[in-house]
């Protein structure tokens, strides 16, 4: 029973990290790395956003590794990806395979027999904030997780980086946000809701490639009521834009895995 929980948490973790990566082409640069003592709120917000990426397709391969206190685990992926639309994943001989859309998550594993089909709840709960399709694309590209225009921040500089905090936070959640100076990329994000005891930082180093700015690294630290779990993203290999197919059906007579 124990072994069988802990082979489904894993898969959900694997897919869930899987999501967290999308990388686009940059559309220009806006600094030169070094730090504006008097810049402005606004001024960053806006420069974050005539930064956004943009593109048709992606595929790469993704190493995760995850850990939750209790055991670690590797995995080596193939990742496609549908600007706002699909997120297929695949690992070695397609014994984890799965495919994401904004409405639907799906996934099976073959050694198990067994199926998933479902929303993002679950995810939501592994990670302890509300997700969906557009937020879980907005994390691993560098983006805001929340839209910054809609509320009002103050600025501070740290570690070379600049600070953006609610000048008024949200009953329900905290937020902190930390750019790159040099591509106003985020550097650091964390959402908090103390009072369920759910905390998600997620920090990121880039990387360019034919002048496209993307995550080269990952960290994930998501705490719950249940304990502690870290995931580290390394992507490798991406190309943009090409065509790409995305085949998934699930296999006749697997069982389907049924999470309380």
């Amino acid at each position: 029973m124990w072994s069988r929980f802990l082979h489904t948490k894993i898969y959900f973790y694997t897919l869930m990290a899987l999501f967290l990566l999308a990388s686009c082409k940059s559309k220009k640069a806006v600094a030169d790395g070094k730090v504006n003592t008097g810049i402005t709120a606004r001024k960053i917000i806006e420069n974050h956003y005539k930064n956004q990426l943009s593109f048709n397709t992606l595929s790469g391969r993704l190493k995760i590794d995850y850990s939750d206190g209790y055991t670690n685990q590797g995995f080596n992926v193939s990742l496609r990806m549908k600007k706002d639309e699909a997120i297929w994943i695949s690992a070695p001989l397609g014994v984890l395979k799965a495919y994401i859309t904004p409405d639907r998550v799906q996934f099976y594993n073959k050694l198990e027999g067994e199926y998933f089909e479902g929303d993002f709840s679950y995810l939501s709960d592994l990670l302890g904030t509300d997700l969906d399709f557009k937020k879980v694309q907005n994390l691993l590209i560098g983006n805001a997780v929340l839209d910054l225009r809609e509320q009002k921040f103050s600025t501070s500089i740290l570690d070379g980086k600049y600070g953006l905090k609610p000048k008024e936070q949200n009953e329900l959640y905290k937020i902190l946000f930390f750019l790159e100076p040099k591509n106003f990329k985020i550097a650091n994000q964390e959402i908090s809701q103390p009072w369920n005891k759910r905390f998600l930082s997620m920090q990121y180093s880039y990387q360019r490639v034919n002048d496209q700015v993307l995550p080269n690294k990952v960290t994930i630290q998501a705490l719950t009521e249940d304990g502690q779990n870290n995931i580290d993203l390394d992507y490798k290999n991406v190309e943009l834009n090409r065509n790409l197919n995305f085949p998934f059906r699930i296999p006749k007579g697997y069982k389907e895995i049924v999470l309380k």
